[in-house]
Parts: C-alpha cells; structure tokens; sequence
C-alpha cells in the first residue's frame, strides 16, 4: 500500500512542513524569513512532538548563517522523528523513494528534493547521525537513494552505511562506499590518467606541512588553496607567490588544506565560463552554464542577473548541448561514469584551452534546481524540467531492475 501523499496545506491550528526547496525559494525571492521563524518557534513551543516545524526551523537559521542555532533545531527534531514525508508529490504516487540523509548542513547532503517536486515520485527523508549503531524503522520504499554526501564528518556515517545497505531488498542508488571516493584528491587519483580529461594534482596538507609547500619543485605559481570540506568558495584563495601564504593562513583557522595548480581557463574575450552538468548513470545533462569576468565563478555572483548577453550565451549552450558539448567530451563522461561508479553525481567543469574537459570538483550534493526567476531567465524551466524528469526516470528504471 502507498503511503499517504503529503499535502501543503494543514489543518486548522496546524503549521504545514515547508521543507528545503520551498525555504530556499523564498530565501531567494528576497522574502525575510524571520516573521515565519518566529511563528514557527511559537508553534514548536506550544506542539508537543512539532518535528517538521523544528527541521524547518533549522533550515532557516541555515539560511541566516546561524549554524550553532541550526544545529540545535535538527538535533531536536531528529529527537523527536529521524523520518520525513517530503511535501509536494502528486497523486497517484508511482514510485516511493526513501533518501537518507545526514544530520548536517544543506551542503551535507545531496538536494534530491528539488528532483521530484510535483512529480507522482513520493518520497520520504531518513535523517541518520554518526553515532547510530543500526538503521532505525524506515518506510515501504521501492527505491533507496543515499543522500549523504562525502566529508570528513560523514565518513564513519559512509562506513556503517556500507555494512547495513550491502544485502539491501531493494535497487540503491549512489552506494555509500563510492560517494566516500570524491574527495577532492580523491577524485584527482580517480581521473588523473582519463583520456580528455585535465584535472590539476590536488595535494592535501596540514598547517606546518603546508609552510613548506613551496619547496617541492613540481608546484609551481600560481596555485589555488583551500580548507578541506569547504564548499561553494568558501576559503578558496589563489596565491601568486610564497609570501601570500602566511597571510592566507593567518585568516583561515582549518586544520587542513588543499592546494592544486592553477589553470588559467578564460577565453579569448577574457571571460571564464563554468558549467554545472550531472551525469544520470553516464548521460549529462547540462543544469547552468555561469560567464565571470572573475576566474571564481559561482552562478550568485558571476554576471547572470544584469548581462543579457551572458544569459543568451547560456541558453544556448542548453539547446545545442547535446550535440555541442555533450558530444564534445562524450568519451570523458563516459570515464567519469565508470571511474566514479554512481548513479547520479555532479560535475563542475569548463573547457581547457586545448580542449580537454577541466574538472573542478566532481561530487554527489551539488545544487539542481529550477528557482531563478522566471522574468529574466524564461528558457530555464522547460530545460530543468528536462533534467528533473530524466532523474525521475532513472529512479522508476531503477525499480524495475
């Protein structure tokens, strides 16, 4: 029997679960979240057992930047339900999925949530911590799918995963102990020797090993430096020359680092274009494309928003990609498939001066999603409807076998 189809509205006196996508909508809608937290806080104070308010509470002390807060609100809510029932499926439900999650940040985990949103694909969210000895009471689901994402912190989480998912009844999707291989060095000793593919050495170092970095001779400037586990810019630096490095570390407290060279990938017009693809057991499909004047392109921040030329560039680039880039690097993807061994897993990614396909970073949480406003991108939600009806796809094919 399916499980009830979750519903947005609630009852009288009830609070509705928002959920990621919704929160991340209006955050970027520019809506103030602070009236809705409060009013969720009154809720959860006055609703024994108000789990999906705490979770959703959380998120938006997430988005505010308050991670102490954030990390308070989940441990409560998974105190009180480890298992979540997404909102936003439409019956009649064709597939149930169950995610697990980890009980971390929004870069912890992959965003499957946006994949399925008004899609007949139920699914339910097990939130897991690294301290769980066994795997607690989890729905009918015909598909699994691990969310949890690979980092330091989630490791031992990975590991436990691998022992309790290995005889599992149904199709898993991203097995644990292949997400647990995309660390950064990780990932550069899975692809260093790909035909097509340029991907810089990735050399991990402590602080004191990282002081005398600059005499290995195979390092050359300028090179690209960051604390381990970070994401989306986070800590990234370029150092042009040795005497930057003790600056750098004395603005940045990690306890570890990783360094890889610089490649300069601008182009002629002097413009660095970073793209966003997620291969979907092997097949690409193209999520953004983002142009910078900055060789540090984040979609946020490049020139999207004001650049009409940059978004034409872009909505280009999603209707010839098949027969452009696709094609282009079709035997690297098809590596990186093999290589990588998952089932679905992101690529961030440009076009080396000779060619070659020049990899970023390759992981399994990297944000899809369909939340730029219309008005000025009117060419992105027929393609990422595309992209989510292929995920969607991909788990019912999963089901079958």
């Amino acid at each position: 029997m399916n499980p009830p189809v979750s519903q947005t509205t609630a009852t009288a006196g009830q609070v509705p679960f928002l959920g990621v996508p919704e929160l991340l909508r209006m955050s970027m809608k520019g809506i103030d979240l602070t009236p809705l937290g409060m009013k969720l806080i009154e809720y959860a104070k006055a609703t024994p057992g108000a789990a999906e308010a705490l979770l959703d509470i959380a998120v938006i002390f997430q988005l505010r930047q308050n991670a102490a807060l954030a990390v308070g609100m989940m441990r409560e809510a998974l105190a009180l339900r480890r298992v979540y029932h997404q909102p936003g499926c439409v019956p009649p439900v064709q597939l149930r999925v169950l995610a697990l999650f980890c009980d971390g940040d929004l870069m912890a985990n992959t965003p499957v949530q946006f994949l399925v949103e008004g899609s007949p694909v139920c699914m339910d969210l097990c939130y897991l911590t690294a301290d769980d000895q066994a795997l607690p009471e989890l729905p009918p689901h015909d598909v699994l799918f691990v969310a949890v994402a690979e980092s330091e912190a989630n490791r031992p989480l990975l590991a436990k995963l691998t022992q309790w998912l290995a005889d599992w009844p149904v199709p898993v999707l991203n097995t644990p102990a292949q997400i647990a291989r995309l660390s950064r060095d990780g990932v550069y000793d899975m692809l260093r020797d790909v035909d097509g593919v340029l991907i810089p050495a990735v050399r991990r170092f402590d602080r004191t090993s990282l002081l005398s970095w600059y005499r290995d001779a195979s390092l050359v400037f300028p090179v690209l430096v960051r604390p381990v586990d970070s994401h989306a810019g986070h800590g990234l630096e370029k150092l042009d020359d040795a005497s930057q490095l003790a600056g750098y570390l004395a603005t940045h407290d990690a306890a570890e680092f990783f360094l890889t060279r610089y490649v300069d990938y601008s182009r002629a017009d002097g413009q660095f274009r970073k793209y966003r693809i997620v291969l979907m057991r092997g097949e690409p499909h193209l999520c953004h494309l983002a142009v910078s004047r900055s060789w540090m392109v984040h979609y946020l921040s490049s020139d999207m928003l004001e650049n009409a030329a940059n978004r034409a560039e872009e909505e280009a680039a999603m209707q010839n990609f098949r027969e452009g880039f696709a094609r282009r690097h079709a035997r690297a993807f098809e590596a990186i498939y093999r290589q990588s061994g998952l089932d679905y897993v992101g690529i961030d990614c440009s076009e080396a001066p000779d060619g070659r396909l020049l990899v970023f970073e390759i992981d399994s949480n990297m944000v899809v999603h369909a939340m730029d406003p219309v008005d000025i991108f009117p060419y992105k939600p027929a393609h990422m409807q595309t992209v989510f009806t292929a995920f969607q796809n991909m788990l019912r094919h999963a089901s079958h076998g």
